[in-house]
C-alpha cells in the first residue's frame, strides 16, 4: 500500500529543491535564467557594475532607487561610522580558537551582535533600516579582524576615510589598495550583492517570516552560504586550481572529475541555462588582473577548465554547460590577495546588502499577498504500519524482527 500523505497539499505540487516553485512576490532583483540576465531594482547588473559603486548599489538595494549626490554622501558617512566592533566582541574573539571557520566566526558574530542593541526590541521599519546599514558596514570589519586575529596579528581599525571595499583591503593587509584594486573588489561587491531568491537569501526570509530580528536572519543566511554548493564554491575552486597547479593538466583533471561522476565547482547553474552574466564580467577582471599581477596561471587554469567542461559535457551528455559566478571569482579573489578561506566571508561582506533588503522587504511588504510564516508541506514517505499507524510496544516487549515496519511501501 502506498505511503499516506500527512499534507493537505496536492502532491503535484513536488518539485525536488522547489526549482520553479512560486513562493512570495519581490521587487528587489530579477533573474532570467533563459536569457542570462540579472538586474537590481531594474538596473542591468552591466551598467551597475561599469558605472554604480558598492555603496551606491547597497542603498539602491535596501531604498529602492539610486541616490542623489547629497544621499549617498550622507549613506557613506553612515556607513564608515559603523564599522567599529564593540570591545567586548573583539575580546571574545580573541579567546577563540585560530582554527576556527571564518563563517562559523562571521555567523556567530552576527548572532551576537543583536545582544548590544539597545533598540533590539524595535521592529520598525526605520530600526530595521538603521540594522540594515550596521551590518553592511561591519561585517567586513569582522572578516579583517578576524583573519589578523588568528595569525597572532592586531586588528587594524576602520578607516572612515575609505571606501568600504577600500577599507576591507586595508584592515585585512595593512596597506590601503591603489585606486584600480580597490576598484575591481568593489566590482567584485557589486557582482555579489543580490542574486533574488538563492538558499541562503530564502533562508533569510523564512527566518524573517517567524518574526525573528534581523540579526538572526543575517546569521541564518550565513549558515546557508557557507555549503560548497552555495557560497563555499568559490573557495573549492580556488583549492582545485591549487591542486591542478599548471594550464596542461587540467584536461587530464577535468575528465577525471567526469569519469568519476564528480561536480567540476564553478561549472553550471540552478537558474542559468546560459552563462551567468556575472562570470562573463568577472572573467573579464581575472584576465586584466591575470596581466597587471604578472601571474597568468590562475586565469589561464580557469579558462581551460571552462572550456574542457563544456567540451566533455557537450560530447558526455549532449547538453551545454555554462560557468557560474564562482569559478572566475576564485582566480580573481587570489589575485587580489584574499587568503582562499575567506573567499565565502567575503560573498558575505557582498551579499548582506541584498539579505538586507529582503529581510525588510518580508517584514514589511507592499500588500499582503503571502501568508505570514513560510510552512511548505511534504510527502511522507516514512514508516506506514496500516491506516491506524504503528502500535506502541514498550521496550521490553519487543523484538527486532516483528517491530520492523515497512517504508516507502
Amino acid at each position: 500500500m502506498a505511503a499516506q500523505s500527512q499534507s493537505a497539499a496536492p502532491t503535484t505540487n513536488k518539485d525536488t529543491g522547489l526549482r520553479g516553485v512560486l513562493v512570495a512576490d519581490t521587487t528587489i532583483s530579477l533573474v532570467d535564467g533563459a536569457k542570462g540576465e540579472l538586474s537590481y531594482r531594474g538596473y542591468d547588473i552591466h551598467d551597475l557594475a561599469a558605472y554604480s559603486t558598492d555603496e551606491e548599489v547597497t542603498y539602491l538595494l535596501l531604498y529602492g532607487a539610486l541616490p542623489t549626490e547629497a544621499q549617498i554622501k550622507e549613506f557613506s558617512k553612515t556607513l564608515a561610522a559603523h564599522r567599529k566592533l564593540p570591545p567586548k566582541i573583539v575580546e571574545v574573539l580573541k579567546k577563540l580558537p585560530n582554527t576556527a571557520s571564518p563563517m562559523d566566526i562571521l555567523q556567530a558574530t552576527v548572532a551576537l551582535l543583536a545582544d548590544f542593541d539597545p533598540e533590539k526590541q524595535d521592529d520598525s521599519k526605520d530600526a530595521n533600516m538603521k540594522r540594515a546599514a550596521l551590518l553592511v558596514a561591519v561585517l567586513p570589519t569582522i572578516v579583517a579582524f578576524w583573519d589578523r586575529i588568528r595569525k597572532n596579528l592586531s586588528p587594524i581599525q576602520p578607516d572612515a576615510k575609505l571606501s568600504r571595499a577600500a577599507n576591507f583591503l586595508y584592515m585585512l593587509t595593512g596597506k590601503v589598495p591603489d585606486e584600480e584594486t580597490a576598484k575591481d573588489f568593489d566590482t567584485c561587491l557589486v557582482l555579489h550583492a543580490e542574486h533574488s531568491f538563492n538558499a541562503s537569501t530564502f533562508t533569510a526570509r523564512v527566518v524573517t517570516s517567524t518574526r525573528a530580528h534581523m540579526y538572526a536572519a543575517v546569521s541564518a543566511a550565513i549558515g546557508s552560504l557557507s555549503g560548497e554548493l552555495h557560497g563555499g564554491a568559490n573557495m573549492q575552486v580556488m583549492r582545485n586550481l591549487v591542486e591542478i597547479g599548471d594550464p596542461r593538466k587540467v584536461e587530464a583533471w577535468v575528465k577525471a572529475k567526469f569519469d568519476n561522476h564528480e561536480r567540476v565547482m564553478g561549472m553550471g547553474h540552478a537558474v542559468y541555462k546560459v552563462l551567468d552574466p556575472r562570470a562573463e564580467l568577472l572573467r573579464q577582471m581575472s584576465e586584466k588582473l591575470a596581466r597587471r599581477t604578472g601571474e597568468p596561471k590562475w586565469y589561464l587554469m580557469t579558462k581551460e577548465i571552462e572550456f574542457v567542461t563544456q567540451r566533455e559535457y557537450r560530447e558526455r551528455r549532449g547538453s551545454d554547460i555554462y560557468p557560474n559566478v564562482d569559478l572566475y571569482s576564485a582566480s580573481v579573489y587570489h589575485m587580489l590577495g584574499i587568503p582562499d578561506d575567506l573567499f565565502t566571508p567575503v560573498f558575505a561582506i557582498a551579499r548582506v546588502s541584498g539579505w538586507a533588503a529582503h529581510i525588510i522587504e518580508e517584514k514589511f511588504p507592499q500588500a499582503p499577498i503571502k501568508p505570514e510564516l513560510y510552512r511548505p508541506s511534504a510527502q511522507y514517505q516514512g514508516n506506514y504500519c496500516g491506516l491506524i499507524g504503528c502500535k506502541y510496544v514498550p521496550v521490553s516487549n519487543r523484538s527486532t524482527i516483528s517491530q520492523q515496519p515497512s517504508v516507502g511501501k
